[in-house]
């Protein structure tokens, strides 16, 4: 009876979480290299030599300026590490997608529908913590309007309420929710972000 085959082992790259073999397609091959050289050398034998040439080259480079002044040497290490640390720290997807962290801020953009029906669009309520179905409830009875949580084009949730209130809605949200400031609410008049302030 023949034995049952055993799963392959993928040795994933921790860098970009890619299999090994696909680092070098990945979005930041240059961060994985040193990884590559320690853990899988046999997939990537040309960076081998690079790293070889390389560190070859810094020891030149030490044994020179060590040569012609000691202090100058010592200098130049620290300051590498400070630019390094410098460098702002994004969230990666798997894929090298780059999470940016979304701004605070309430957008209120009004969408006129057939010539003369108004909606009134509140984008970003959640960002401060208001539950957006608690919200359009008391949009809803404080206008007297319909007003429903739904999907925006961008997958994210918003309030939309019938009616042109954009100019009534900043002065609402101010006072029943305290920590949104009136800074943080923007109007979208023809395609500009404009602040309510």
């Amino acid at each position: 009876m023949a034995e049952k085959p055993q799963p392959v082992q993928v040795l994933y790259c921790p860098v970009c979480s890619l299999p090994a073999e696909y680092c070098e397609f990945g979005p930041d091959f240059e961060k994985c290299k040193p990884w590559l050289i320690k853990n899988a050398p046999e997939l990537y034998p040309d960076l081998l030599k690079e790293a070889s040439e390389r560190e070859a080259e810094k020891v030149s480079e030490q044994l020179q300026s060590v040569g012609i002044s000691a202090g100058r040497g010592n200098d130049t290490l620290p300051s590498g590490e400070t630019s390094s640390s410098k460098h702002e720290e994004v969230k990666r997807l798997p894929g090298g997608k780059i999470k940016k962290k979304d701004k605070q801020e309430v957008i209120i953009e009004k969408v006129v529908r057939n010539k003369r029906k108004c909606i009134t669009i509140v984008k970003g309520l959640d960002l401060f913590g208001v539950k957006l179905g608690d919200a359009s409830k008391k949009l809803g009875k404080k206008f007297a309007t319909g007003a429903s949580v739904v999907k925006g084009p961008t997958e994210k949730e918003q309030i939309d309420v019938q009616g042109d209130i954009s100019y009534d809605i900043v002065e609402f949200i101010t006072y029943t929710w305290p920590d949104v400031p009136e800074t943080a609410i923007y109007f979208i008049e023809d395609g500009k972000k404009v602040s309510a302030a």
